[in-house]
């Protein structure tokens, strides 16, 4: 089972423009309205290549229900603790050529209460068959220290916990050593203060680095290079993908979704890195911040080469 969690999920409004004016007039060629969120967007596109999740995280207001809507039409299990607060709603700016402009809201205030009641939640699905998926951004009234103690919590079970979070979220998460982390190479850097051009061998001696604090498996996404991946078994590489793109908005969340996917289907790490890196090359020819279909996800999963490092 694979739970994904969202703590500030968010209606994604998605507009296209020809070319952004600062200070002038934008005229609008057309808006997508997505139910977003880094763990919802996990969700999604497991949903997508045949998987099923559980949604859970907060939710409040008309937006937060118009994400449970979304999210039952599509048949997508849920269990949201609902707040006061409104959800909040973010606008993507997307100019001819991908370029975007995000405008993200801050994100709703979580009251002690509510955190317990989904710190509960989680407790009870936390097993030695269940996957957590910790994914985004905290609303600022949560603890950047809430990943690390929702994993904590869920490790006494023999849960399995993937984390993709950055800042201060991703440094205080580590030592719960999640057993897979996904940051991209320029997190990386900036978590271990390497500067300049990172090459791929900066990239695995960081993510070894990681591993020996006790983390198994970390996937560093490369942007149109690829992505690296490590584990205690093996260090491979994963070429990316020459496709049209869209928007590389959703790009890591597809990665994650599809070897997520990938390890509940008893896929081997290399196996799930493939898929991964199908599924995120997908996910940028998407309008908006919707998935992949499982034909597009195929079609391109036989065109991934990956080699040994």
């Amino acid at each position: 089972m694979i739970v994904t969690v969202t703590m500030n999920p968010a209606i994604d409004k998605t507009v296209d423009i020809g070319k952004f004016e600062h200070g002038g007039l934008n005229r609008i060629k057309n808006v997508e309205i997505d139910a977003g969120g880094k763990g919802i967007n996990v969700s999604k596109t497991i949903k997508e290549l045949g998987g099923e999740t559980i949604a859970t995280g907060f939710i409040g207001g008309t937006t937060g229900q118009l994400i449970e809507n979304v999210l039952n039409e599509m048949g997508i299990k849920n269990d949201f603790v609902k707040i006061e607060s409104p959800t909040r709603t973010n606008t993507k700016l997307v100019e001819e050529g991908g370029i975007v402009t995000e405008l993200n809201e801050p994100g709703p205030v979580i009251t002690e209460e509510a955190m317990e009641e989904l710190l509960t939640k989680l407790e009870g699905y936390a097993s030695e068959e269940t996957l957590f998926v910790l994914a985004g951004s905290v609303p600022a009234s949560v603890d950047k220290g809430i990943y690390g103690k929702i994993a904590d919590a869920v490790h006494e079970k023999g849960a399995k916990v993937f984390i993709d979070a950055d800042g201060e979220l991703f440094v205080k998460s580590l030592d719960s050593k999640p057993d897979y982390i996904k940051p991209n190479n320029v997190e990386l850097a900036e978590f271990f203060g390497v500067e300049g051009d990172i090459t791929v061998e900066d990239t695995v001696g960081m993510a070894k680095k990681l591993m020996a604090r006790g983390i198994e498996h970390i996937a560093v996404s490369m942007g149109k290079d690829g992505a690296v991946f490590v584990s205690n078994e093996e260090k491979f590489k994963c070429k990316g993908l020459k496709v049209k793109t869209y928007s590389t908005v959703g790009a890591g969340d597809a990665m994650v979704a599809a070897i997520s996917y990938g390890v509940e289907k008893g896929l081997s790490y290399r196996e799930a890195a493939k898929l991964g890196v199908a599924t995120s090359a997908g996910a940028v020819t998407t309008i908006g911040t919707k998935p992949p279909t499982r034909e597009v996800v195929d079609e391109l999963l036989a065109q991934v080469e990956c080699e040994e490092i």
